[in-house]
């Protein structure tokens, strides 16, 4: 009987997600769902609710994905738990997002009414069809003046595919058109499938550090029953834990005695660290273990590597600490210790992309009150040597020498951009400056181009995306995924300042933009650097060649000026011991970099 009980809630129960791209209304369609339902007061109610993070209300992005059970009373007169996963909506948290589509059986796909169809929202698209959910499109922003709902509807048929019978209107902003939303969640999301009765099989599709209780496991319950005092176990991590507590998500975690197959819900299990719990991985009994984990695990490496030093280097320890706190919330950045001639003590550290990175940095800047130095972004290496020994380099300070290197190669990508036709030859353009080949362009809709290049990561980290933008009015769209390794003539350059190699302005490059980079570094320098008594030679090098000079004059200190008049050999005399005290100066004389120096090598060219 009480089996029959579940499964005739399940009937009652839809997993859903919201997918779009970036800045079509996400949040705000949440936060509307969310004040539709009676899950919070308006007392209590803010913007972007689901976003727990000051950087992701001032961007406007979600980064952490969330998850909130929504009580709904149809119009059949029926309560319906209503689960939605949020998912974070940028390119370098993908892995993330297909983890939470796995979790569900329907999602909304949203489409901004005046935008349109989108990079990411073909990529989210395919990778919804990938677990072959259910796709409600929803046109949102209608509100909008420039609005065009008739060409939004045209390319719902023409580029996604999709019946245009089944779109749904509605302004997540004004609030329209919520209810029609929600009732198609209840009528064209299918319930979860699944067998209370089986061994329990979770999937984990995120996890939260909570300071009291430990690591708090997000999981969506595929088959069998967990509650308190159970002993689960990870089947890729290997780790058995006590189950302390199980509940769902309302606002605040809401306890309950047992989750079951087809909810979504949490578990608290005394897990320490948030390492420890891998998104993907699949939880189940340890006395009566599932057959096989669920599909669709893999671990995430990190594609970006920089390195972080405190400006200061007394704050060494106080960074150490910040970014240990850090990780306990972040599982996906992962950070080793480095140190620099030029820079002190600091830490290497891997992200998934340049917005991670971005987050990373201003969030340790936020919370824990750190003042950084980031070195130069690269990306890993791929070098077989001499010898047949293949290493994987991302820190331009472990690159062997390059006479004991036999092939190079570096990480590509397979890049997809929309935009409005006019602009297609300046981002062609800037594509093949970027050493983008093997292009393909096709025209979805009247008006509108796609284009796909592959192109290097490396040159894709540092500005492509601004120029992208800048070149395209905001109106271009894109999205990557990473594809192989393929051979590169690769080398490192060097910078000297007055002869001495400074380790921390090193950089892995093509040898075609070597020269423009080392020139483009020693300008930048002789911008920053102040004058001294003697001139200072600013060189870029590979190996023992220099490739690009600049020179930093010396002050003129007018010796000869208390002569007036007299014999031209005095003057000449005292010009003399003037030129032989700045060669001797020069031979002893150190050059002090200052910070400023660093960073503006450090930034794109475009800044």
């Amino acid at each position: 009987m009480g089996g029959l009980f579940i499964l005739r809630n399940m009937d009652y129960i839809r997993n859903f997600s919201i997918i779009a791209h970036i800045d079509h209304g996400k949040s705000t369609l949440a936060d509307r769902l969310i004040q539709h339902t009676g899950v919070c007061d308006i007392r209590n109610f803010q913007d972007q609710i689901l976003d727990n993070m000051d950087i992701e209300r001032e961007r406007g992005i979600t980064i952490k994905s969330q998850a909130i059970s929504l009580p709904y009373t149809a119009r059949d007169e029926k309560t319906y738990n209503l689960n939605l996963i949020d998912t974070p909506g940028h390119v370098d948290f993908s892995y993330e997002v297909s983890r939470s589509l796995a979790s569900c059986e329907g999602v909304l796909l949203l489409i901004d009414a005046a935008q349109g169809v989108q990079a990411q929202t073909l990529a989210n698209l395919y990778l919804a069809m990938e677990h072959d959910l259910e796709i409600i499109p929803v046109i949102n922003k209608i509100d909008l003046p420039s609005a065009d709902v008739e060409r939004v509807i045209e390319q719902i048929d023409s580029e996604l595919g999709l019946d245009t019978d089944t779109h749904l209107k509605c302004s997540a902003k004004e609030g329209t058109g919520i209810e029609d939303i929600l009732e198609a969640i209840v009528q064209r999301v299918p319930p979860p499938r699944g067998n209370p009765g089986a061994p329990l099989a979770a999937l984990i599709f995120d996890a939260q550090y909570d300071p009291f209780r430990g690591t708090v496991i997000h999981c969506r319950i595929m088959d069998g029953t967990v509650q308190s005092g159970d002993i689960i176990r990870f089947m890729y991590g290997g780790a058995t834990y006590k189950v302390e507590e199980v509940g769902h998500f309302l606002l605040a975690r809401q306890k309950r005695d047992r989750l079951s197959a087809g909810e979504v819900g949490y578990i608290i299990a005394g897990v320490k660290t948030i390492s420890d719990v891998r998104t993907g991985d699949t939880i189940t009994l340890e006395n009566r273990p599932c057959d096989k984990p669920l599909p669709g695990f893999k671990e995430v490496k990190p594609v970006v590597f920089a390195s972080i030093y405190p400006i200061a280097s007394d704050d060494y320890e106080d960074l150490a600490v910040a970014l240990e706190k850090y990780k306990l919330n972040d599982a996906s950045f992962v950070y080793e210790k480095d140190a620099s001639v030029a820079l002190g003590q600091g830490f290497r550290c891997g992200f998934l992309g340049l917005l991670h990175l971005d987050i990373v940095q201003e969030r340790l800047e936020r919370e824990y009150d750190q003042s950084l130095i980031l070195s130069v972004p690269s990306v890993r290496f791929r070098l077989t040597l001499k010898d047949g020994t293949v290493l994987y380099v991302d820190n331009p300070s472990h690159y062997p020498p390059q006479m004991s290197i036999a092939k190079g190669e570096e990480p590509y990508i397979r890049a997809a951009m929309m935009m409005p036709e006019r602009y297609l030859g300046a981002v062609m353009k800037l594509c093949q400056e970027k050493r983008g080949m093997n292009s393909s362009l096709s025209y979805p809709g009247p008006g509108r181009a796609e284009l796909i290049y592959e192109m290097p990561l490396s040159e894709v980290i540092y500005d492509f995306y601004d120029r992208f933008k800048s070149v395209s009015q905001g109106y271009g769209s894109f999205d990557y995924e990473l594809i192989d390794f393929r051979d590169s003539n690769l080398v490192l350059i060097d910078i000297l300042v007055n002869g001495e190699k400074v380790d921390a302005l090193s950089q892995i490059v093509h040898r075609d933009r070597a020269r423009a980079c080392g020139l483009q570094s020693c300008e930048r320098l002789k911008e920053e650097i102040p004058k001294q008594m003697f001139k200072i030679a600013l060189q870029a090098a590979i190996g023992g060649e220099i490739i690009a000079r600049t020179t930093i004059t010396a002050f003129r200190k007018d010796v000869t000026a208390k002569c007036y008049g007299g014999d031209i050999s005095r003057k000449r005399k005292l010009l003399d011991k003037q030129r032989k005290g700045k060669k001797r100066m020069k031979m002893i004389g150190n050059v002090s970099i200052p910070q400023s120096a660093f960073l503006a090598v450090l930034k794109s060219d475009t800044d």
